[in-house]
């Protein structure tokens, strides 16, 4: 039997993250650096992906590949693939994490617009970037989808409605790849609560505070939180964990 340290080695793998300049993507980002593999850190601007991959280089020594890439474009998408696939030849972990959750003032003022970036974003794209890098895993030596959603999604509410819907899609997704490539690929999902990133900050301190008294641990998640369990997911030491939903709220939601 090998060693917990050895099953969790990423050594020799590929792992991209999409929305991985910043926040929750930031932080898994470096965790599967520092836990041997190269990353190809995704995002909106490229600048940003310049910068963080610049800092995770010179953390961990891994090689680090920023790319521009809109995951609500549909040709992004595969833009992405073919970066990825030139560069390093191979990818063994997909990290959808890329969203956006714009504010609104009552559900009757959402536009059209606003609903379907939403969705392009949250949704569509993860299963557009999922077929993509999924049919080419199962075409190679496997590999690891990974699919950060929301706790919001069991527990929707009036003030982020399109947001949770769109995540809700993205979990009946992630329950569909774990039987679409098995044995080969595996899919699951992590369901964040509340965490002290851009679209909490938005709240206010004050309204963070409250949430963060409301939890069990008495605080917001930090995305760094969130690193470690997606190395796990997508290492050996989870090869039999396939279709998981993972709660990482804090104990908030303990009751469901």
């Amino acid at each position: 039997m090998k060693a917990p340290a050895e099953m969790l080695d990423m050594t020799g793998r590929v792992a991209v993250i999409t929305g991985g300049s910043q926040g929750i993507g930031r932080a898994v980002a470096e965790g599967f650096a520092m836990a041997g593999a190269d990353v190809v850190v995704a995002s909106r601007k490229l600048e940003n992906c310049e910068a963080a991959a610049k800092e995770i280089e010179a953390a961990s020594g891994r090689r680090v590949l920023p790319v521009g890439c809109h995951v609500g474009r549909w040709e992004d998408a595969e833009l992405l693939l073919e970066n990825v696939y030139e560069a390093f030849g191979r990818c063994d972990v997909l990290v959808n994490n890329a969203g956006t959750s714009p504010t609104y003032d009552g559900l009757a003022s959402v536009s059209q617009e606003l609903y379907d970036k939403v969705h392009a974003v949250n949704a569509r794209g993860p299963f557009r970037l999922s077929v993509l890098f999924g049919t080419r895993m199962a075409e190679g030596d496997g590999g690891s989808i990974i699919n950060v959603t929301s706790a919001g999604t069991l527990r929707p509410d009036s003030a982020d409605l399109p947001y949770a819907m769109a995540k809700a899609g993205l979990n009946a997704l992630t329950l569909a790849l774990a039987g679409a490539w098995a044995p080969k690929v595996r899919a699951n999902l992590v369901m964040p609560g509340a965490f002290d990133t851009k679209m909490s900050q938005a709240w206010g301190p004050d309204a963070q505070a409250t949430v963060a008294s409301m939890n069990p641990m008495k605080r917001l998640g930090v995305p760094e939180d969130l690193a470690g369990l997606c190395v796990f997911l997508a290492s050996e030491a989870a090869s039999y964990i396939n279709g998981a939903q993972i709660l990482v709220d804090g104990g908030l939601f303990r009751t469901l």
